[in-house]
């Protein structure tokens, strides 16, 4: 794996936890602005819709330089969109990343022929 590769999963990964808890923080302000007077859902709007906006163009940045499967690419995208999904990404992400440092350390010390 590349630089540009793996700075590509590890902006998806940074911005993976962050846009689910702001999804989790929006549903609890909707359910607040209905029960309470207690209206939070413009700010908390906002801030979840940036943050989906940048895992979006990570994702796309990302599955651009890895060549995902069609699959692949869709499951992180799904993941999006769940309220607690980001963090099933992030943990995904994570270890997809080991894998390609193990990997790319087998090859550097010629463990692996690839």
């Amino acid at each position: 794996m590349d630089l540009k590769t793996a700075t590509a999963i590890r902006r998806l990964r940074l911005v993976s936890a962050p846009e689910a808890i702001s999804f989790l923080l929006l549903l609890i302000c909707s359910v607040l602005k209905r029960t309470t007077d207690f209206n939070a859902v413009p700010v908390m709007g906002m801030v979840h819709g940036v943050l989906f906006i940048l895992y979006v163009i990570f994702w796309a940045d990302a599955w651009n330089r890895t060549k995902w499967p069609v699959k692949t690419a869709a499951l992180y995208f799904v993941l999006s969109v769940l309220p607690a999904g980001g963090f099933f990404a992030e943990r995904q992400l994570r270890r997809e990343a080991e894998d390609a440092v193990i990997a790319s350390r087998a090859r550097q010390e010629g463990a692996v022929k690839a």
